[in-house]
């Protein structure tokens, strides 16, 4: 994988400096720290303007290559997959037209999901634009640094709760630059509305800056006879570049950003040696080029090392541990982010179950807001 077998020097570098201190800095406490309690649910409703109203909601962007970005919003009937966008407020000299969809949930049918790609656009630059040619909504959104230093805001297991509010205000001052979130978006659990109030509740800061995204257990979603196919709401809601990668499924993808290769994999899809996921996996860390992405992270939702008494021995952990640990070292990741139990851990540098400075640093950040509360053993 074009990587030396001795162990490189692990130091930290300004970008990695400012990744890390991105991560603790949002949810690291004091010496002595009393974990509050869970706070109350919360439903974001549409808001019409007027009884005709088919205004554009639920938007979010994420990467697409690196000159391109996907925009996706929701309006509640037909309009126009069309975006437009340009450099000054107001003026869009530039469109796309994309794709719409939508999917059914038993009795519950979604909106109309459209997607569409602006491109190509230039780094570190910001945009406005507009969708399905309203022009009641201007949206702003900043594309990535093209080099480091870059900044990543890291969040998971969201849910929609007064604690949720709370993190995305945080998130919203802290400048960053992509949002990397690993698994359990909204905690709908069946409810498909809550997959709307969702997106209304992010909507201010996705659509302003690419959410890239992986799924958890909370978007499985799958009834026996009543619903047999899984991930249906996140599919056709969150969909991510993963053909772009080389994936066959948008459970597990990769892009490049700023001299960063991330890796998204999926926790509850087929993870054992000769799935297509473990075989994808081995084909994308072959194409890894240290020269032109020096850092490798990855990101999954049920953590491989966990000291909290939440979540132990399931076989998202152990199982996809025992299957693509050795992948993971013999690439020389940098990191491993996962979700899943609600609290903050950090681990040193890791392999095979003991302290290795060759291994990856995992860091559970699961602490999002979600209605379960925090993990507290």
């Amino acid at each position: 994988m074009g990587v030396s077998r001795a162990c490189p020097d692990r130091r930290l570098t300004v970008a990695m400096a400012i990744l890390a201190v991105t991560i603790a800095g949002m949810f690291a406490g004091g010496h002595s720290y009393s974990r509050p309690k869970a706070r109350r649910n919360i439903f974001v409703r549409h808001i019409k303007a007027n009884s005709e109203d088919n205004s554009p909601e639920q938007v979010h962007i994420s990467l697409l290559g690196k000159e391109s970005m996907k925009v996706s919003w929701i309006t509640e009937s037909e309009a126009p997959a069309t975006v437009e966008y340009g450099t000054s407020a107001g003026v869009y000299n530039r469109s796309s037209t994309g794709t719409t969809s939508s999917y059914r949930y038993m009795i519950y049918k979604s909106g109309q999901i459209h997607e569409a790609v602006m491109g190509p656009l230039e780094a570190n630059t910001n945009y406005h634009y507009r969708l399905s040619s309203d022009p009641s909504r201007d949206f702003t959104f900043k594309t990535p640094p093209a080099e480091f230093p870059i900044k990543f805001a890291v969040v998971g297991d969201f849910g929609q709760t007064e604690w949720t509010k709370s993190t995305l205000e945080h998130v919203s001052h802290s400048k960053y630059d992509v949002l990397l979130l690993p698994g359990d978006l909204s905690y709908a659990n069946y409810i498909q509305p809550r997959w709307d109030s969702f997106g209304r509740l992010v909507e201010p800061l996705a659509s302003q800056r690419p959410w890239m995204v992986t799924q958890g257990n909370h978007e499985v979603e799958a009834i026996p006879v009543l619903h047999s196919e899984r991930f249906t709401a996140y599919n056709a809601r969150w969909r991510m570049p993963f053909e772009e990668s080389g994936s066959d499924s948008n459970l597990y993808y990769s892009f490049d950003v700023a001299g960063v290769h991330v890796i998204m994999l999926g926790s509850y899809t087929d993870f054992d040696p000769g799935s297509t996921q473990y075989v994808w996996l081995q084909a994308d860390l072959r194409r890894v080029d240290r020269s032109k992405t020096p850092w490798l992270v990855v990101l999954i939702h049920a953590p491989w090392y966990n000291t909290n008494t939440a979540h132990q021995g399931e076989d998202e952990s152990v199982e996809m541990k025992k299957a693509m640990e050795g992948l993971l070292y013999q690439a020389r990741v940098d990191i491993v982010l996962a979700g899943h139990v609600h609290a903050y851990e950090r681990f040193t540098r890791v392999y095979d179950g003991k302290a290795d400075e060759c291994g990856p640093i995992h860091i559970t950040i699961g602490d999002g807001g979600n209605k379960e509360g925090l993990a507290k053993e």
